[in-house]
């Protein structure tokens, strides 16, 4: 079952808090976490903020229990009310107790009702053990307890704490394995793109059982693309059929009942940006600079990771006649306060601009089509399956790689991975080597404008 409610944190917060939480005196110490919620059917909340309560501060502090002053409560209110955020309460647990202690019962029955009193939303409480694993509880307006299925944290590694992996002293499931498709089962993937790269890795999602598939593309099938979308056919194409509902139809076969979600809009839409924020992990399959832009934002908006694949067939002049020079595809992976697809040069201010002249100039356009898969050569219906599907089967193997660990390196060395087909030759860069440029929409989440671009505003359509 996916989860109802869950909690996003950045690499960078949850550090410094396990930092502060654990300063290696054996006592239990406080912090206060500020979160935006993501629109959507389930309730998910991102950390946007901290405040850390000094060990000083404490009236107590024992390995068990904790007094802290409402001083650093008032402070965070006024941070929340400003930006309407839940506060989640965090403590410690230095011995590694896996559930709330009768102490910490009392506590938020005492706590809850000042911060209902001063903030309307969703407000809760959370314990971090020494091994960095988290859980939490949430409290509705009427002080119904809801507890936190998930938290979850993107970083070089993707990090999955189940509460009732937690209290049952679960182990993470091993890559390749039944429980790999059954953790997978609780989880939400978004493909932003469902053509050349995003059909394949839409349909190796949705073989790998993930709970939910939700697919964003605005295109109709055309027979010029049947040769390389997968679950289309001639009839898809003969009536126009939206890309997204012809593989829902299909993928939805698969299972007993319905999973598979398409969104038949321009990611450059509100409604598509919303959708793919319900998500666990986004895949962005699209040939555009803007689209990727996008999912570079929505990403950092809403502390999710991002795995975005693209591929090339550079030519090279032969007398009067082209050659292919080499056959390429990449994979680049983003977590939220990491180097970002724009800090790495996939796209730029000047390729931003280049695209939205070719969309509004023909002839600029005609030039756009003419250099597209294999450069150089106006193909509409490229035999480019085979590409494509590498490439895809390799953004879906380093999410794998991410969430279930099998690499003998650390994952951190491999944030783009690059094949070079004529060269039979693969690359990887490390994380560290690329600049990274702090981003005011890290966990942002849907605070107006939309991922700081009025364009997404309530009523506005980008498509």
């Amino acid at each position: 079952m996916r989860p109802h409610a869950t909690l996003g944190l950045t690499g960078a917060v949850h550090a410094a808090l396990q930092a502060h939480l654990f300063p290696g005196d054996g006592k239990e110490c406080a912090a206060i976490l500020l979160c935006a919620r993501v629109p959507g059917q389930r309730l998910r909340l991102i950390t946007r903020h901290w405040i850390a309560v000094p060990h000083a501060a404490c009236q107590k502090r024992t390995e068990n229990a904790l007094t802290w002053p409402a001083a650093f409560i008032e402070e965070a209110i006024d941070v929340a009310q400003g930006e309407q955020l839940s506060l989640v309460l965090a403590h410690s647990h230095p011995g590694g107790y896996t559930a709330f202690s009768a102490l910490d019962d009392a506590s938020d029955r005492a706590l809850m009702p000042c911060l209902f009193e001063a903030l309307d939303g969703m407000h809760g409480s959370a314990v971090m053990l020494p091994s960095g694993s988290m859980f939490a509880r949430l409290y509705g307006p009427k002080r119904q307890q809801l507890p936190v299925d998930l938290v979850s944290l993107a970083t070089d590694d993707l990090t999955f704490w189940w509460r009732d992996d937690i209290v049952n002293g679960g182990t993470r499931p091993m890559a390749f394995t039944s429980d790999m498709r059954c953790e997978l089962a609780r989880m939400t993937a978004c493909v932003i793109g469902l053509s050349g790269t995003g059909s394949p890795t839409a349909e190796q999602l949705s073989r790998l059982g993930f709970g939910r598939v939700i697919a964003i593309d605005p295109d109709v099938v055309e027979e010029k693309n049947l040769n390389r979308i997968l679950n289309t056919s001639l009839e898809d194409a003969r009536v126009r059929r939206p890309k997204v509902e012809a593989f829902a139809a299909r993928a939805n076969d698969y299972r007993d009942s319905p999973y598979f979600l398409g969104i038949g809009a321009s990611v450059m839409t509100r409604e598509a940006v919303l959708a793919a924020a319900e998500a666990d992990v986004i895949f962005c399959c699209v040939d555009t600079h803007r689209g990727r832009m996008i999912a570079d934002r929505l990403a950092a908006a809403f502390v999710l990771p991002l795995f975005d694949v693209g591929v090339a067939i550079p030519t090279r002049k032969v007398g009067d006649a082209l050659a292919i020079a080499e056959v390429t595809g990449r994979i680049d992976y983003v977590f939220p306060g990491g180097s970002t697809l724009a800090d790495r040069g996939v796209y730029t201010p000047a390729t931003l601009q280049a695209e939205a002249l070719a969309e509004t100039d023909p002839q600029a356009h005609a030039l756009q089509v003419k250099a597209g898969y294999i450069e150089g050569l106006p193909e509409q219906a490229p035999s480019v399956i085979a590409l494509n599907m590498r490439a895809a089967s390799g953004c879906v193997l380093e999410f794998i790689a991410r969430a279930y660990p099998f690499r003998q390196e650390p994952n951190s060395l491999y944030a783009r991975t690059r094949f070079m087909l004529a060269e039979s030759f693969e690359e990887s860069t490390a994380e560290f080597e690329f600049r990274r440029t702090p981003s005011g929409l890290l966990a942002r989440g849907s605070q107006e404008p939309l991922l700081g671009l009025p364009v997404l505003g309530p009523g506005e359509d980008s498509s």
